[in-house]
């Protein structure tokens, strides 16, 4: 028998690495008759003993690009012990839609994490094929590998995956730019420049970690604030060599190269200095677009443009980008919170419109079945059981909206599924559980599906509370499509500088398409020309 206080065998914890993997590709498919791919890569895991694929995360889309250089990256526990199958597909991105056999598809690749993480400096390039037999994303269909005129096997480009281990570093830097006198690249007016900013790596490459905006027609931008962690620019390793990359866009995708320079995070921690005022210079190897540069050694000296040379016998250089400001603050995690004393409030709001059929038939999504929970009931307890455990008094507000309420039948968007006004807080799940049977017997299902006023009903709970020792979220569960989008997206924006979240959970087979515009990944969400501070909605 052990000893008291020593693990038995094979009850620890198993090991495990976080592991942060950068994909680019070269070479994709053009499926666009007009212009240029829009590419996406989607990765797809399999759980230890099973074969079903799994989607595990999504990049960025990047418009005219047969050569992407993803900016988000996926991170991922790596298990040496184990073999961890990984998927990347590509696909040409035509619509807004998150339905991915709405999209052309461009190829696949397979491997494992080992192989990535094994390779040569964690770099590993496979060739990308239309596969054989490829699944769609929900593994219900095959996805459009070959119907949309793939050939099974052919060849259709190159992806290429960078592992790193993430260090431990917590530190967020927030920086601002300008430049001045950049060169005038398009004909009809002046540049419209951006940065692309890429940290370097053990054997000489350069992986991508941040993009500014574009500032249209200029030679003297200034770009807006960004914070970005420490860890994206140089994984805790202050004198690692960052480049910095400045081109003209074009809205083709073959945007013009201006010049580069490099630095590292402890000259940029100097701050505003003349140690942050930086030549740009050109190079004769980057006669190329965006996103074929990553591989000039680190600390290579800049380069003079021998074409501009020969036209301009003084020339020094191709502009100057100056940092402006530079601040750096620790990055909180949730459970840094949560120790500190932290409580969650956990509100529901519940959608009661008439699209959700007559609860008293078996279609309905809210049919009340003796046997087993309706589509609501499932997402209500597999969400709330999870979020009550950081709820100390377990008593949980919910909400309806969409329905005429008694005693006049008026339509409401917030009402309180206990029928108390003055406090619509329900005793733990089972009794948020218990109100919402209880109001789906005395309400009539009706419409518009309005998210705005259960959102300002929270905002105004949490705009009380503004010392950190409360934190709201607001689960809004529903069949479809948003009525008062406008409104919504301004509540949102208004509520996103308060200490609360938002989680949307969508049942049913509707179009849940407007709900991913309101998850601010991709876009930060704005209204009336006001930008939201921060994403909160999931």
């Amino acid at each position: 028998m052990a000893a008291p206080g020593t693990p038995e065998p094979g009850t620890g914890p198993v090991p495990a690495t976080r592991v942060e993997l950068t994909v680019s590709c070269r070479q994709l498919l053009d499926k666009d008759t007009f212009s240029k791919s829009d590419p996406l890569c989607v990765l797809y895991t399999q759980r230890p003993g099973s074969r079903q694929w799994r989607e595990f995360g999504r990049t960025e889309v990047i418009d005219n690009s047969l050569n992407p250089d993803f900016l988000r990256k996926f991170v991922l526990d790596y298990f040496f012990e184990e073999k961890q199958n990984l998927r990347f597909d590509l696909y040409d991105v035509d619509s807004k839609s998150s339905d991915l056999s709405k999209h052309d598809f461009l190829g696949q690749a397979f491997c494992t994490l080992g192989e990535i993480v094994g390779s040569a400096g964690g770099r590993l390039e496979k060739p990308l094929t239309m596969g054989t037999v490829t699944t769609h994303a929900r593994g219900r269909r095959p996805a459009p590998a070959v119907s949309n005129g793939g050939i099974p096997g052919k060849k259709c480009g190159t992806i290429i995956l960078l592992a790193e281990e993430l260090g431990n570093c917590r530190d967020v830097a927030t920086l601002q730019f300008c430049a001045n006198k950049l060169d005038k690249k398009d004909f009809f007016g002046k540049s419209d420049p951006f940065l692309v900013f890429y940290r370097s790596n053990e054997d000489g490459t350069f992986t991508i970690c941040h993009k500014t905006e574009v500032v249209r027609h200029t030679l003297d931008p200034v770009w807006q604030a960004f914070a970005i962690p420490v860890r994206a620019l140089c994984n805790g390793d202050y004198d690692r060599a960052i480049k910095v990359e400045v081109y003209d866009w074009d809205r083709d995708g073959s945007h013009d190269f201006i010049g580069e320079f490099t630095t590292s995070y402890r000259e940029l921690a100097r701050g505003q200095s003349h140690f942050n005022i930086y030549e740009v210079r050109g190079d004769p190897r980057r006669w190329g677009q965006e996103g074929t540069a990553p591989r000039v050694p680190v600390g290579c000296p800049p380069v003079v443009n021998p074409r501009k040379k020969m036209k301009k016998k003084k020339y020094l250089n191709s502009g100057t980008v100056t940092l402006l400001s530079f601040a750096v603050e620790s990055e909180h995690t949730f459970l840094d919170y949560i120790r500190g004393g932290t409580q969650i409030n956990f509100t529901v709001a519940i959608d009661f419109t008439a699209s959700n059929g007559n609860p008293s038939q078996s279609t309905s999504l809210h049919y009340l079945s003796p046997y087993q929970l309706n589509a609501y009931a499932m997402a209500l307890k597999a969400v709330g059981e999870i979020i009550q455990d950081y709820d100390s008094d377990k008593m949980f507000p919910a909400l309806g909206f969409g329905a005429k309420v008694p005693p006049d039948g008026h339509v409401s968007h917030e009402f309180p599924l206990n029928g108390d006004a003055a406090n619509p807080a329900c005793s733990g799940i089972e009794g948020v559980l218990d109100a919402y049977h209880r109001s789906l017997r005395r309400v009539q299902l009706y419409g518009p599906t309005n998210f705005a006023p259960v959102v300002n009903h929270v905002a105004r709970s949490a705009a009380e509370v503004l010392d950190g020792s409360q934190y709201f979220v607001l689960l809004i569960i529903t069949d479809g499509v948003i009525s008062d989008m406008a409104q919504t997206k301004e509540a949102i924006v208004n509520a996103a500088k308060l200490p609360m979240s938002i989680i949307i959970v969508g049942v049913g087979q509707a179009e849940f398409d407007a709900m991913v515009e309101l998850d601010g990944d991709d876009i930060r969400i704005s209204s009336r020309g006001k930008v939201a501070e921060r994403d909160i909605v999931q």
